[in-house]
């Protein structure tokens, strides 16, 4: 049943389809910053295995916030690797372990891409779906990912 919250069907498919773009995004990057916990070494080894945790824990949050708006808004979350492979708008970087500072620049990189991604997709979501909910989602998104560059960036200054 689609709900009727005053969102026309095509504008909700639309958003569900941008949604679903944002969730694999967070799938990705939540994937690459488990792998970094799994594997920083070197004598910050604790620290950072500890801040990529809180960063994994927190993005798992985030991937499920971002699947219930997608119900909330009549669709269906998409859930297996191939669908978030095809869908991500970010690079993995597969045979790769970087050293721990390279690790953090990666991470950095990625969340500054999610926060310009969110730019547009908050834009979008605003103007051409008449989402302000889902545009106010984003922006909470958005600033969490803020958050985390910021703190990446602080290691790397």
């Amino acid at each position: 049943m689609q709900p009727k919250i005053g969102i026309a069907e095509k504008s909700l498919d639309k958003t569900i389809a941008l949604l679903s773009r944002i969730l694999s995004d967070e799938v990705t990057l939540y994937t690459k910053t488990r792998k970094f916990h799994w594997n920083v070494y070197g004598e910050s080894f604790m620290e950072m295995h500890k801040l990529f945790e809180s960063q994994y824990s927190e993005l798992e949050e985030t991937i499920d916030a971002i699947a219930e708006r997608i119900s909330k808004l009549g669709g269906k979350a998409i859930g297996t690797m191939q669908e978030f492979i095809q869908n991500t708008r970010l690079k993995e970087s597969p045979n790769k372990y970087p050293d721990p500072k390279e690790m953090m620049k990666e991470l950095l990189g990625d969340h500054e891409s999610v926060i310009v991604l969110l730019r547009k997709d908050i834009e979008i979501s605003a103007n051409k779906n008449k989402d302000a909910g889902t545009a106010d989602f984003l922006t909470g998104l958005m600033e969490q990912h803020e958050t985390t560059a910021w703190i990446l960036r602080r290691y790397l200054a």
